[in-house]
């Protein structure tokens, strides 16, 4: 892990000293439908925070891709523009970035979270020769912008089952950083649920939303509520390994998000949801060099690679391997979709139908309910 954040400064301190001397040819301009040479690409990289300092969690994850991706296709460190700590919630900002990226010569904007959506979506139309890639939203066009995200909801699941089999109080607690509205975040947590459900039908997971993608104080003191409340697994949709952290500062067990966490807490960690972002980002730069890029979205699942989770850690209960080994090779097969059939909602509703499964439109654009096994704090 010291290996890897040294290159990463490294590669941000590469990136500082080019930027300025010349990051690709300015007016190499990408146009629907050609190819666009290897040595003429440049890409605008927008981070929520910088993750050159940072060894685990969201912006480091996509880091990582960005960094797997220049590794395979062969692209210098003068072909990447780094922004970092741009906050998701300032538009202003955001589009000061994008217009500085596209100004050094970006012809691809990667822009990694969900508030950059809407500046993605109106500088598209003002720059129809620059692709713009949106991470996490919804939006795209028919020319040059497009999102891209994935099945989380599978890796979700597996780690519930990791969950529920540990769970000594049956309180499994979930920083979450949205709340039920975002079908990003539900759509997690209901998975996770479903996980847990599948081998302890008396567990129940408890909710504490931050209401930011990043908060890392906040973080920290919703883990802390949880296990206040009895909660004596920590999972988590947000940034940093905070409510990892203070699982294990507590003597309880936690769940990871993004990148594996173990090494921030590794007297709590069972297993971490993870990206490999890398898959992604080699299939759209590719694309754009071969002339094949288009705007439907993207979403990957266990079959691709781009979501998975980490070896389970010796704190896992026995059998539990087993059991998410059973689990994940009735999803990759096809016999299994997580949401499948009638569930239950914590108001009273019934969604789906018996025999049938939920889209993965319902589940990464229309899920603003709770399974009724989760509890909102």
């Amino acid at each position: 892990m010291g290996k890897i954040r040294f290159l990463m400064k490294l590669f941000f301190a590469a990136g500082l000293g080019l930027i300025l001397a010349g990051c690709g040819n300015k007016s190499a301009r990408w146009q629907p439908g050609k190819p666009l040479p290897k040595e003429n690409i440049v890409l605008g990289v927008i981070h929520i925070s910088n993750p050159a300092n940072e060894t685990s969690g969201y912006a480091y994850e996509h880091e990582r891709g960005i960094r797997e991706m220049q590794e395979r296709l062969g692209l210098g460190p003068e072909q990447v523009i780094r922004k970092v700590n741009v906050a998701d919630a300032d538009p202003e900002g955001i589009e000061s970035v994008m217009r500085d990226c596209i100004a050094l010569g970006a012809n691809i904007i990667i822009a990694t979270s969900y508030g950059y959506m809407d500046t993605c979506e109106k500088l598209a139309e003002e720059f129809p020769q620059v692709v713009f890639a949106h991470a996490t939203g919804y939006k795209n066009n028919a020319v040059n912008f497009t999102n891209y995200f994935g099945r989380i909801y599978q890796a979700r699941y597996l780690s519930g089952i990791a969950a529920g089999l540990k769970t000594r109080t049956n309180r499994i607690g979930y920083v979450a950083a949205m709340g039920k509205e975002n079908s990003e975040v539900s759509g997690g947590i209901n998975a996770f649920a479903l996980g847990v459900e599948s081998v302890n039908p008396a567990a129940r997971i408890h909710v504490s939303v931050t209401h930011s993608w990043f908060d890392p104080m906040e973080e920290a003191n919703a883990a802390r509520r949880l296990i206040a409340e009895g909660c004596d697994v920590i999972a988590q949709h947000c940034d940093t390994p905070n409510p990892q952290i203070e699982a294990e500062r507590a003597g309880v067990w936690a769940v990871g998000y993004n990148s594996d966490m173990s090494g921030e807490a590794p007297g709590a960690v069972l297993t971490s949801v993870v990206w490999h972002w890398g898959v992604y980002y080699t299939h759209l730069v590719q694309s754009v060099m071969d002339g094949t890029f288009t705007t439907a979205p993207y979403l990957g699942g266990l079959a691709e690679g781009i979501i998975d989770i980490t070896p389970l850690s010796g704190l896992a209960a026995p059998n539990t391997a087993e059991i998410i080994a059973a689990a994940r090779e009735r999803m990759e097969t096809g016999a299994f979709n997580v949401f499948d059939g009638e569930l239950a909602t914590n108001d009273g509703r019934i969604i789906g139908s018996a025999g049938a499964t939920l889209s993965d439109e319902a589940i990464t654009g229309g899920m603003d309910w709770y399974y009724h096994t989760v509890a909102e704090n």
